[in-house]
């Protein structure tokens, strides 16, 4: 069990792309002082926990609604991931607009869709419907809300991160992030095609 919490919870780590959560949350909070950073980063946090907690446990009903087979969704969850990681290893990524002064960026846009983004949301469906019992379902939401937890924290310290590892350090490790992103696609994506091609 415990094995199944920290693989389940590495996964979700990576696939919330912490590091390019970092660079994204220092850039659009610049202007803010450091308390209402901090406060943003715990607004941050409660909105992905909530929407990323709902798309796990419940994703699963889209398919049925929808008629798409796990297996469809797998090969299309995978590519999109597969082309976030492949921009996060580019060095890219998406400029956003702070919007107003008196807009509130925690729900929109950084928590939705800069660390859930679209990838990251099929990959949390593809995740979610692939864990069968109560058991196994509460050990990989506490795995998920852990996850979360951490990218939380890390916003929390996001300065000192800043200073530690220095804008090219982040740059590095957003990179590296990518990759292990990347590789899960790639098993999300040919484990879709695996089965779909066996049906």
């Amino acid at each position: 069990m415990l094995a199944l919490f920290f693989q389940t919870y590495l996964k979700l780590f990576f696939v919330l792309t912490p590091f390019f959560a970092i660079s994204a949350f220092l850039s659009l909070t610049q202007e803010m002082s450091p308390a209402e950073r901090k406060k943003t980063a715990v607004k941050v946090t409660v909105a992905v926990i909530v929407s990323s907690v709902i798309l796990y446990l419940y994703g699963r009903y889209i398919f049925d609604v929808f008629g798409i087979t796990l297996d469809a969704f797998r090969i299309g969850a995978g590519a999109v991931l597969f082309l976030s990681a492949l921009n996060m290893v580019n060095g890219g990524g998406k400029k956003f607009d702070a919007g107003k002064d008196d807009d509130d960026i925690a729900v929109v846009p950084l928590a939705i869709p800069i660390v859930v983004g679209p990838g990251t949301i099929g990959a949390l469906l593809v995740m979610g419907s692939g864990v069968q019992g109560y058991k196994d379902m509460f050990l990989a939401c506490c795995a998920l809300v852990a996850a979360v937890l951490t990218v939380g924290i890390l916003l929390f310290i996001s300065s000192s991160l800043k200073r530690l590892l220095g804008k090219r350090g982040l740059n590095i490790m957003s990179r590296l992030t990518g990759l292990v992103v990347a590789s899960i696609a790639a098993q999300i994506f040919f484990t879709g095609l695996r089965n779909f091609m066996l049906n």
